[in-house]
Formats: structure tokens, sequence, C-alpha cells
């Protein structure tokens, strides 16, 4: 089988894959894979993508013998999984490899934005100040978290608050009784878990009910003074609510490993994602975009995923649901 891999920078990558599909044929690319960027061939029967390839119906039409998509993702939305399901092009996912991975970086995040973990390292670093102004911080201790979907990631979040003796409660759609059995916490309406919560974190998928959940309508029922996490995806929270919210002094901080890519800075941000602008210039960007200069908030290069531990289990899952096509019992399918 010809399978091509794209955004495939590291040779540990390459190694990987060589070593576990050795009976394929095995082009990489370093680049995404989107309608600006389709490489010359194009007889490929698998393609693998990651989180910034976009592949809609043009693109998978310009593959005539494809018969899988393996995103390298749990989330799918970068892929026209109709389109593909149309064509009886499989397309699978890495439904889990994240989870405990997202969950601990999460509250990394919110241990340095409650703490100003981030303000006072700078201090330190750029002025040599040991000076504590302005550097008070809020335990977690006997705080309400407030998680937004209950899968594997919002689990372990909740699970880890618990170390923290912290109270929860949940927002999801599908609210899973015996979890919060549990795990002792309790399920409540989106307007309850805002208005009660000193911290909101964000694991949802991005879907048409989820985009803008957190908007300029709902943003101002939180409770004045809390902090809004997103490790999920970039649109689940509307920008210009979260920038109103916070200048205005209603939350007291956020921090957001995803950003919705929007306006004139959209083609901008997505080259930063891509890692294909010089470090220079993508600080330039994102001290233009209208969150980045704020003290309150904490950007982080949608690294949340990024462990040495979730990478390998990424790879694994993919070599597996390639194998499985191949061997005509598709694992992990998103439009069977």
């Amino acid at each position: 089988m010809k399978i091509a891999l794209f955004e495939v920078s590291s040779s540990e990558e390459k190694e990987y894959f060589q070593s576990q599909l050795k009976d394929h044929e095995l082009f990489f690319f370093d680049e995404i894979l989107d309608p600006e960027n389709l490489p010359d061939q194009k007889d490929f029967e698998a393609i693998s993508i990651f989180v910034n390839s976009k592949m809609d119906a043009a693109v998978i039409d310009s593959f005539p013998n494809l018969k899988m998509i393996a995103t390298r993702t749990t989330g799918f939305d970068n892929v026209d999984s109709a389109a593909a399901k149309s064509k009886n092009i499989a397309v699978c996912n890495v439904p889990a490899y994240g989870s405990h991975t997202v969950a601990e970086f999460t509250f990394g995040l919110i241990l340095s934005l409650m703490r100003k973990v981030y303000l006072g390292a700078n201090r330190v670093k750029v002025a040599s100040d040991f000076n504590l102004e302005g550097l008070r911080g809020e335990d977690l201790f006997q705080k309400t978290l407030g998680v937004i979907g209950t899968g594997k990631i919002g689990t372990n979040v909740i699970k880890i608050a618990q170390g923290f003796e912290m109270k929860v409660l949940a927002y999801d759609p599908k609210p899973k009784n015996e979890l919060s059995n549990q795990l002792h916490f309790s399920y409540v309406p989106l307007e309850e878990l805002l208005k009660n919560s000193d911290i909101v974190t964000l694991h949802v998928p991005l879907l048409p009910d989820t985009k803008h959940l957190i908007n300029r309508q709902n943003i101002l029922t939180m409770k004045k003074g809390s902090f809004l996490i997103n490790t999920s995806r970039g649109p689940v929270l509307e920008t210009e609510a979260i920038f109103q919210a916070i200048t205005s002094g209603h939350l007291a901080g956020a921090a957001l490993d995803v950003l919705e890519e929007e306006g004139e800075t959209k083609e901008e941000i997505a080259e930063i994602y891509q890692r294909n602008m010089p470090p220079g210039e993508a600080k330039r960007i994102l001290e233009n975009h209208l969150l980045a200069g704020l003290p309150q908030v904490i950007i982080t290069p949608h690294m949340a995923f990024y462990s040495k531990e979730a990478e390998h289990s990424i790879w694994q899952t993919t070599v597996a649901n390639i194998k499985s096509v191949i061997e005509g019992n598709p694992e992990n399918l998103v439009n069977g």
C-alpha cells in the first residue's frame, strides 16, 4: 500500500512508522495537507494527517486511489468524513491518546494562572526582580471547578481536582450518573455551572453545537473574579467574549492552549501553529492578537497533547488503525 504521512518532521517519528509499516511504501511530508498544499503525487491509498491539515471534499477527490484517512488526533473536524464515506473511504482517529496528558497540562495552566507563576518567573528572568508586589495568588483548596465535557480528559481532570480537595460541578449533554456517583461530583445545567464555579475548564470536541459554547451572551454569568481554561478547540470559546470579560475585570484570568483563528490574524496564527514562521515574526503576530498582550492571559502554542508518552501512543494507534483497514476490520472508525 502507498501511504502518505503529512506533518511528520522528526526523524524519530519517521523511523517508527518505517519500522512498523515496513511492508508498505511510505512517503513523508513536513508540510500540512490542505486545498492550497497538495502534493504532486496523488496515487496514495492511505493518508495520515495531523492537527493542522484540512481534508475537505475537494482534497479527498484529489486522491482517486484513496481507501483511508488516518488522522493522528482525537478530533476529526478537519476531515470531511461524510464526503469520505460517500467514496467508501474509512476515516480513523486516535480516540484516547492524551487523556492523562491534556488533563495534567490543564492543571499546569490552572496553577500557573492562579498562583501567577508565569508572572513571577518572567519578573525574575527579565528584571532579576524578587519583589512580590502583584504576585499574590489563590489556593485551589475548596474552590469549585466547573468541568464542561466529561469524556476521558474531563474525567481525568475531575480525578486530579479531588487531590486538591476541590468541589466539582460538571456539564455534559449526556451525563454519566454512574461516573458522578463514583467520583462524587454533580451534573448541573451550563448556566448553573458558569454561575457557581471559581474555575471553568473546557473539554469538548468542536461540533456545530459547541462552537462558541462560551460566548458574549453567557460569559458574564460566570462568577466575578473566576478563571477560564481552554485546552479543547479554539472556536469553542468566542474570542471577543473572553477579551471583554477580562478587560472589564469580570474574569480574573484565562489560560488558552488553543485560539480562535479569526479576522486578519487567521492565516498568521495558522502559520504559527504550523511552526512555519520564524520566532521573531511569530512573536510580533501574537503581540498583535487582541488577547496575547493581556497580563491576565496565558497563551500556549497548542501543546497540551505534546508529551513523550502521548506522542508514542498516537503513533501506535495510527499504525494499528492503518493495519486494521488493510485487514478489512477497521478500528476507531469515525464515519462507519
